[in-house]
């Protein structure tokens, strides 16, 4: 009977391995092939694009596991919640009352991080009672999210309309990105924000395992489920905040690789979900990159690619809980 969790370690340490080592291929294989022309210079270019790379799939990934631990259901993730046109409505918001001169000027790593806290501030009090409320079912839960994503993105395109097409063009700069433009002076801030909030989610690994387990049973253990749910959702805001101000919204990408991660893991311990998650995210996005890049010469955009295999892991995961 001893055999089996020893077999099952052992099976988890090889898939991490394996994971690991093809995450670092596609790194090494990103850095180094192709290379032309000045290394000192373009070296330095690809090692920043591969930081942004690595940390936006690291922000994406464990967003997501939490979201849906604190959920308890593996369809919904931040950005169909509407996280992200949450933080399109901030910045175009801040805009619309400073205007581009004012907006323009303000230190970037600054409003990064008024934007994050005024997001952090609406997601609370926009979510906090709508999970915490057991009573709520995952439709109407699901519902509300959608609803508010639609009012917040009906927002941002009145105030877009309104503004001076100059002003326009300055605001397309700050969110309208791809992964091929990344806001270097925002990667600082974004690395300290990202560590910071790392080693807090792996601090609490165990609380979400509690979590998991629901609403009931995460009381009746003696867990604090208001505060532990709180807090997760400001982790969560904090993470999807510093991928969408790097790359721009993606919808369906976290689903994709939380699920794969389900799927490879065959556990609810988030000690090994998070890696588990974080490691396929860099190996999708990094190897997407690299494979759009060298063999496809950007005539698509990888956004575009992953949305598509996201949207239908989300259909198929809709269509298996109905016929379940």
């Amino acid at each position: 009977m001893s055999a089996r969790p020893g077999a099952a370690g052992v099976r988890l340490a090889v898939t991490l391995a394996i994971l690991t080592g093809i995450a670092l291929l596609a790194a090494g294989c990103f850095m180094t092939l192709g290379l032309r022309g000045r290394l000192d210079i373009v070296l330095p270019l690809r090692g920043v694009k591969l930081a942004s790379l690595l940390l936006v799939a690291h922000a994406i990934a464990v967003s997501t596991v939490l979201f849906q631990t604190v959920t308890n259901n593996r369809i919904l993730t931040p950005a169909v919640m509407g996280f992200d046109a949450l933080f399109i409505l901030i910045q175009t918001l801040g805009l619309f009352v400073l205007g581009s001169g004012l907006f323009g000027a303000l230190n970037r790593q600054g409003l990064f991080l008024i934007e994050t806290a005024c997001m952090v501030g609406f997601a609370v009090l926009l979510y906090r009672r709508l999970i915490l409320d057991g009573g709520r079912s995952l439709h109407v839960l699901l519902l509300c999210g959608v609803v508010a994503g639609v009012f917040f993105r009906s927002l941002s395109n009145l105030m877009q309309r309104m503004i001076d097409p100059n002003d326009f063009v300055v605001l397309q700069d700050r969110f309208f990105a791809n992964f091929n433009t990344i806001e270097r002076d925002l990667l600082v801030v974004s690395m300290l924000v990202v560590a910071g909030v790392s080693v807090v989610v792996w601090r609490m690994r165990h609380v979400f395992d509690v979590l998991a387990l629901g609403r009931d049973a995460a009381i009746g253990l003696g867990l604090d489920y208001r505060a532990a749910v709180t807090r997760t959702l400001v982790l969560v805001t904090l993470l999807v905040s510093v991928s969408t101000a790097l790359v721009g919204p993606v919808l369906f990408f976290g689903l994709l690789v939380a699920n794969l991660a389900y799927h490879l893991v065959n556990s609810y311990r988030h000690a090994l979900l998070l890696p588990a998650a974080t490691l396929i995210a860099m190996i999708v996005l990094v190897g997407g990159q690299l494979v759009l890049e060298r063999l496809f010469a950007f005539n698509t955009a990888l956004s575009i690619v992953i949305e598509f295999f996201g949207g239908t892991a989300f259909l198929l995961l809709l269509l298996r809980g109905a016929a379940r």
